[in-house]
């Protein structure tokens, strides 16, 4: 049984890092019926799901090293600006004290909070011209708003990061999309790093690495193929679908917890 919650967890994680349905809220949810892993466990299958979005945009950031090209530069410093946001707010509000609440009422919200304000979202970016640059603002807000996921469990990091750039002009989905996963790379880089130095020494010694390998293993492969449907999914298709997908199971476990 270990074997197969090790499994389904790296399953679950590498499908919800990057679609728009929270990875933490999603995990919170599992660990509560299959019992917690070790923080070491999650930073591992999170470095997993990582690693798969630096394979599936390899081309397109190897394309922006390019630093002779001026589109590229413009690029990346918009990048570094979503980044720096990030890590100052980031930072502040852990000397702050905040926190992820781990009970499931607070997912069940933001689940459906943010199943309501994708639908918002996507009815008033509709109204909108096209759009596929990023502008200084977006970049902001993209970094702003990566913040939100730290701080509320079922916000999602890639929701609040995608909806922001639209919100703030770049209304074609792709586009936004890639700007959103290419922020979460140095951004999940950092949070990773970050996460294993509070981690006791202690904990090292015992993880079972055989599980740790395997659901590193899984998410990475399974993170992969999400992300990479899901940017063939964008190209003509809403975020609807996750819209009604968040609000259906955020409804299911308010439910549920009320009866727990």
């Amino acid at each position: 049984m270990d074997t197969a919650h090790t499994v389904l967890l790296g399953v679950v994680e590498g499908i919800s890092e990057f679609l728009p349905i929270s990875s933490t809220g999603h995990l919170l949810i599992v660990e509560h019926w299959l019992g917690n892993r070790s923080e070491l466990f999650n930073v591992g299958i999170q470095s997993g799901a990582m690693l798969a979005v630096i394979g599936v945009f390899w081309n397109r950031l190897l394309q922006l090293l390019d630093l002779r090209q001026p589109q590229n530069r413009d690029y990346l410093f918009k990048l570094a600006l979503a980044f720096g946001v990030t890590m100052i707010g980031g930072l502040t509000v852990k000397k702050l004290g905040w926190s992820l609440p781990e009970a499931l009422t607070p997912v069940a919200l933001a689940l459906i909070v943010g199943g309501i304000a994708i639908l918002a979202i996507e009815s008033l970016v509709a109204k909108r011209p096209p759009n596929g640059s990023i502008s200084w603002q977006a970049a902001f807000w993209v970094g702003a708003c990566q913040i939100l996921a730290a701080v509320f469990p079922g916000t999602s990091r890639s929701a609040a990061t995608i909806f922001a750039a639209m919100l703030a002009g770049t209304t074609l989905r792709p586009a936004a999309t890639e700007f959103a996963f290419l922020v979460g790379v140095p951004t999940m880089f950092a949070a990773t790093g970050y996460e294993l130095l509070k981690i006791p020494h202690e904990e090292f010694g015992s993880e079972p690495w055989g599980d740790l390998a395997l659901g590193f293993l899984v998410s990475a492969v399974v993170a992969f193929i999400a992300v990479k449907w899901l940017l063939r999914y964008v190209q003509s298709h809403r975020f609807t679908l996750f819209a009604w997908y968040r609000i259906v199971v955020g409804i299911v476990l308010l439910v549920v917890a009320r009866q727990s």
